[in-house]
């Protein structure tokens, strides 16, 4: 985590960001179009990290059930991306929570729709043939 408590550095200067900006760099650099990162820029993209981070929070909170129990809970954060359009893309990295069994249980329903598709068009090619 940020070398940080409270907003506070170790010398007891404010810092402008508590997130580690050495971890940022490293994200940053994983990227292939990234060759050098600016200092600024770096400072920069941690405070509207963090900025955004919390702004989901705070309307998760507010929009969500976490009022009610005085806390932000994951489900809290899926229904807002869920339900916001504002938050969509963040639909891959934060989807609702389900029980492995309702998974599996989706997925051999998939197969079997896929195998029915499958038969059908396998029923359809063979009267096509023998129509020719």
């Amino acid at each position: 985590m940020a070398d940080v408590v409270g907003g506070k550095e170790k010398g007891g200067e404010q810092r402008l960001v508590s997130l580690p900006l050495s971890r940022i760099r490293v994200i940053m650099k994983s990227s292939p179009e990234v060759s050098s990162i600016n200092q600024e820029a770096l400072v920069l993209t941690a405070k509207a990290t963090e900025l955004f981070v919390q702004y989901l929070a705070t309307y998760s909170y507010k929009h969500g059930s976490g009022k009610e129990k005085r806390a932000l809970t994951y489900s809290d954060l899926s229904d807002t991306v869920e339900e916001s359009e504002t938050f969509q893309f963040l639909a891959d990295i934060l989807p609702k929570k389900i029980l492995a069994s309702k998974y599996l249980k989706m997925l051999k329903e998939e197969k079997g729709e896929v195998k029915e598709r499958e038969d059908d068009n396998s029923d359809e090619c063979d009267d096509d043939e023998a129509e020719s």
